[in-house]
Parts: C-alpha cells; structure tokens; sequence
C-alpha cells in the first residue's frame, strides 16, 4: 500500500483542526487554488484583526508584559522593510518600491499556487508567504507603514518586533527552506 501523499496529510491536518478528517480522495482533488481559502485569506483576517485589537486599545510604544522577561505585547509603527529596513530611506522611494515589491510578490506567488497542480507543504508555505505579504500590503497601503506588536526578547536583548503577517511569512520561507534541504516531498516516507 502506498505512503499518503503530502497533499492528503496536509488535507488531514486542515480538516483535523476543523474537527473532521479529509477522506484521502478528496485530499486528492483538493485543488491548490483552495489554499487561498484554507490558509491565504485567514492568515491575512487574523493579522488585520490582531492589528487593529492593538491598535485600538493600546497607545503607540505602549508595552504590555506577556512572559516577564521573554514576550511583550509592544505597539510600534514600521515605515520600512522587515527588521526596519530602508526606515531612513526618503518616504517616496522607500513606500514607491515596498510598495511594488509586495504586489509583485503578490502575483509571483499566486501563480506558483495556481500552478503547482496540486496541494503540497511547497504551495502551503507559499500560501503562508502570501498571505504575510498581503497583510502587510494592506498596512502599507492604507497608513504607509506595517503595525508590529510582538515583542520576543530576553531581558535587554531584543529581536525586531514583529506581526501575524511577519510570522507568516517566517514559517513559510522556513518550510521552504527545510524541503530544500531534506529532499523532495515527493519522495514516499513510511514510518514504519
């Protein structure tokens, strides 16, 4: 009997969490246009929706302790890239080519899904990065800057702050990045 594709695990996982398992041929024809639906859209309600919980009931710099010592709550603005990149650029310029690079990434990546011919952990990670690049878009467009609010950091060492889009789009280049390296997702493995 054959390993269960990607494709059906993915299925399984995403219909475990709905509460209900995938059957293995529908896993088969889950088109990859429906990760649009499954992981895309609701990566971008979930990082529109934990922006504006912050942004409507905390001050800008304002910092809420979650774990002392380790995670914060911290509302800040980014007008640059990731980790604050192109910040001091002239507003024009930085906000004309982030601006650009979401769309185009956008539209790569759409098409990467669309194309891909069916659902694998490689269209699921784009999913993911899709959706972090939209949320962010819709940041950038409507304020000219990205809201951030989680703060990872161990005493006064800090990593940048970041976002549910900024997370997003982590997993997925690291899901890339770790099928790159352990092999095709093609390739059949069996526990037992």
């Amino acid at each position: 009997m054959d390993a269960p594709s990607n494709a059906t695990l993915l299925a399984n996982q995403l219909g475990s969490v709905a509460g209900a398992p995938v059957p293995e041929r529908l896993a088969r024809r889950l088109p990859p246009w429906s990760l649009f639906g499954l992981v895309t859209i609701p990566v971008v309600v979930l990082d529109q929706l934990t922006k504006q919980v912050v942004r409507s009931h905390m001050e800008l710099y304002q910092s809420i302790p979650l774990v002392n010592h380790f995670l914060d709550l911290t509302y800040t603005q980014n007008p640059g890239a990731a980790f604050s990149m192109l910040a001091n650029a002239p507003p024009w310029a930085r906000e004309a080519f982030l601006l650009s690079l979401s769309v185009v990434a956008i539209v790569v990546l759409g098409v990467l899904i669309a194309r891909s011919g069916r659902v694998s952990l490689t269209s699921a990670a784009f999913a993911l990065i899709c959706g972090g690049a939209t949320g962010n878009l819709i940041d950038r467009a409507i304020n000219g800057r990205v809201i951030d609010f989680i703060r990872a950091h161990y005493y006064d060492w800090n990593f940048p702050v970041f976002n549910v889009a900024d997370s997003a789009i982590t997993i997925g280049v690291s899901l890339i990045i770790l099928l790159s390296l352990f092999g095709s997702e093609d390739s059949a493995r069996t526990s037992d």
